[in-house]
């Protein structure tokens, strides 16, 4: 739990507003807020594990006109997109959103969708997982 306080604590440091510090060979370092959210891409309030948390950090790489398979994420997921287009649908409301490179995204969770990629280039995501350690963070639908 107290990681899980310092990584909020430097995430709010991080997104609230712009901070100015200097490095070892005195050039400033900038830092511009990407966003801030409470919720997820559908209003869902963001809900973590209460123990045992494991974070985990990739990069999925998703070719021109692919589509997910349908799957759900039992705890937060964040994604960055590094490049491309992702089209992202909740099969169930048929809700669509589309992110571009530079967007940040807070997933749905517990809720079934599938991501797409409607560009012409791969989608390129940083994609970070907090879920109960051991356990996996993508549910397919069967």
């Amino acid at each position: 739990m107290r990681t899980m306080i310092v990584i909020a604590a430097l995430a709010a440091g991080a997104l609230f507003a712009p901070a100015y510090a200097l490095d070892s060979g005195g050039q400033p370092v900038v830092v511009t807020p990407i966003r801030s959210t409470t919720v997820t891409s559908t209003g869902q309030p963001i809900r973590l594990p209460d123990n045992n948390v494991e974070v985990t950090a990739s990069i999925f790489e998703i070719a021109p006109g692919v589509t997910l398979p349908v799957h759900k994420h039992p705890y937060a997921r964040y994604g960055y997109v590094l490049a491309g287009s992702l089209k992202v649908t909740n099969v169930d409301t048929g809700q669509s959103d589309v992110f571009n490179t530079g967007d940040f995204i807070v997933e749905m969770t517990d809720q079934w969708h599938q991501g797409s990629n409607i560009g012409s280039t791969p989608v390129k995501l940083l994609v970070i997982d907090q879920i109960v350690a051991g356990t996996k963070a993508t549910v397919l639908k069967e």
